[in-house]
């Protein structure tokens, strides 16, 4: 009798392998490795994505997957107060001391919005599915659904109405921390990400550039 081949079981073992391997590896702006393409091209079937959550997770500690903000952040929410005299004001060249994305801290940023307002610190599970997203820093007042008077005590359960994110906007969030420091909008490059009206650093996350 006639042996079976074994080269069928050993192609497919080393296809799922590869698939395995790339499917645990994020890229960037979360995209799976070219080898786990060409295993889904291969075979027929389509491979997910990591979510948003995961991408934004890797970005606070875990990894140099790409952030998951919008390039061009738009104005402004409605309702937010400028701030009167703040310490960098429009049109400021500043160093942001901030890590919220991998190749954030260190760069140079053009200050383009400053608020008087109060940002927070949340956590919350995207509307797209997926992880949570913890301590996310920031979100302010005014991009919150019927927020009362601020500052919220931290635990307050929130709807973000933000949408900085995929899967942000209308997502059920918890309050981690707040504060009331001058908040700022800028222009950075981060990442190899070209950002227009980034939101949100604060002051204690802004330095003078030399």
């Amino acid at each position: 009798m006639r042996r079976p081949s074994t080269l069928g079981g050993l192609t497919l073992a080393a296809a799922l392998a590869l698939t395995a391997c790339g499917a645990d590896t994020g890229g960037e702006d979360g995209l799976v490795t070219s080898a786990a393409s060409a295993t889904a091209s291969a075979s027929g079937e389509a491979t997910a994505s990591p979510s948003t959550s995961n991408a934004h997770e890797e970005h606070e500690g875990m990894g140099d997957a790409g952030h998951q903000h919008n390039p061009d952040g738009g104005p402004a929410p409605e309702g937010i107060v400028e701030a009167t005299d703040p310490t960098y004001p429009v049109g400021s060249t500043v160093i942001l001391t901030a890590d919220h994305m991998p190749g954030m801290q260190g760069s140079e940023a053009t200050i383009t919005g400053a608020f008087d307002t109060t940002a927070y610190s949340v956590t919350y599970t995207p509307t797209s599915g997926g992880d949570p997203v913890v301590d996310h820093k920031w979100v302010v007042h005014e991009e919150l659904q019927n927020p009362g008077e601020p500052p919220l005590p931290d635990g307050t359960k929130v709807v973000l109405t933000a949408d900085h994110m995929a899967g942000m906007q209308g997502a059920e969030a918890t309050i981690e921390s707040s504060t009331d420091e001058t908040v700022y909008m800028v222009d950075v490059e981060a990442g190899g990400m070209k950002m227009t009206n980034h939101k949100w650093v604060v002051e204690s996350e802004v330095q003078p550039a030399e």
